[in-house]
């Protein structure tokens, strides 16, 4: 599996998606896959993940936006060195799309850090080429 990596401010997020096969009917034009991601604080000061905001595009250039309040309902407090992980899905109407957006990070000193997530892409068997 392909892991989509990207560091800002110091902090490490990796994405590693995977397509649900028996989650998805291509025949009702439904695609679903999971992503598991891995959040490093790579610098020497506690961080906490606030909010999210993901932007998922499908195929035909729908776009869908979503943002709020931390993630899987936790708001998690890395400290230096530390890491969290957690996986979510996502479906589409299209066999393939990609993914991308940032997360609101605050130090101990309550200054506030957009964090990137990496762009990733989100392909099936189903799709007829690969656009990324």
């Amino acid at each position: 599996m392909t892991v989509f990596e990207k560091t800002t401010h110091g902090i490490t997020v990796l994405v590693e998606p995977e397509f649900l096969e028996e989650e998805s009917s291509p025949e009702d034009s439904h695609y679903v896959w999971t992503y598991h991601v891995t959040i490093r604080n790579n610098t020497n000061r506690p961080v906490r993940l606030q909010s999210r905001y993901w932007r998922i595009t499908d195929a035909t250039g729908a776009v869908h936006e979503v943002s709020g309040e931390g993630v899987v309902g936790e708001k998690p407090l890395l400290g230096p060195g530390a890491q969290y992980e957690y996986s979510s899905g996502a479906p589409l109407r299209t066999a393939t799309g990609f993914m991308g957006g940032s997360y609101e990070m605050y130090d101990d000193n309550d200054r506030k850090m957009t964090v990137d997530i990496p762009l990733f892409s989100l392909d099936s068997p189903y799709q007829k080429s690969v656009l990324h």
